[in-house]
């Protein structure tokens, strides 16, 4: 009990406990808000203490077992967090726009995955120096918008076996595709956001910068330890 008092006093001190204003509240986070203060609801940091300990184990035994996660986060306050995390751990990852079709349509993200291996690799052995200039500054071109798109899938050789997601309002593109593919989810959520496909909810302030380091680093934690 003291461990989890503990946890919940660094999560109120992250903020991860405010949501957003009532009147922009899903009604299906009901079971996960506390309390409203000042037209805000307030989340039930007992039950994401509960929920996110959950997540973790799940998230720990995935990677005992050599498995991969997707982190997916496209926030513009985000993402770079939620990059150096899946960076540390070696797993794969989506920090800019989610290309529709990743999931649904893998085998032609798979091909360009190969395609940015392929001419990274050559760039690096100086196999393009011997075209022109122009064609050089064509190939560099097509290198940095690869690495944009699917840079961070080059380790992800089948589809996931599960996907973290933060803010799961604002990927609700990626939560569909997994969702028709039976991969599951686990997704930090709003009080703004419709739970539904999610197999493991985490209800916290997305907006919270501190709450994301917060649960970064228990993640870390958790799945270096496993």
């Amino acid at each position: 009990m003291t461990n989890k008092i503990s946890s919940m006093d660094k999560m109120l001190s992250a903020g991860i406990h405010f949501g957003h204003r009532t009147s922009r509240w899903h009604p299906k986070m009901k079971p996960y808000i506390f309390t409203q203060r000042n037209g805000i609801h307030i989340i039930d940091l007992s039950i994401t203490h509960d929920l996110l300990e959950i997540a973790l184990d799940y998230m720990a035994r995935l990677a005992r077992e050599d498995k991969s996660i997707l982190f997916v986060s496209t926030k513009t306050q985000t993402k770079a967090d939620l990059k150096e995390l899946a960076i540390s751990l070696k797993m794969p990852y989506v920090a800019e726009k989610w290309m529709g079709g990743t999931l649904t349509n893998f085998e032609v993200i798979k091909k360009s995955t190969r395609k940015f291996i392929d001419l990274q690799a050559k760039k690096e052995a100086g196999k393009l120096s011997k075209y022109t200039k122009k064609e050089q500054l064509d190939f560099d071109k097509e290198i940095k918008k690869l690495e944009t798109r699917v840079g961070g899938l080059v380790l992800l050789n089948k589809l996931p076996d599960a996907i973290f997601i933060w803010d799961a309002k604002k990927e609700a593109t990626t939560i569909k595709e997994a969702v028709m593919l039976k991969i599951p989810v686990i997704a930090v959520c709003d009080t703004n956001t419709n739970p539904t496909g999610i197999k493991y909810v985490i209800p916290a302030n997305d907006d919270s910068t501190r709450g994301l380091k917060l649960i970064c680093d228990r993640i870390k934690e958790a799945l270096k330890k496993s």
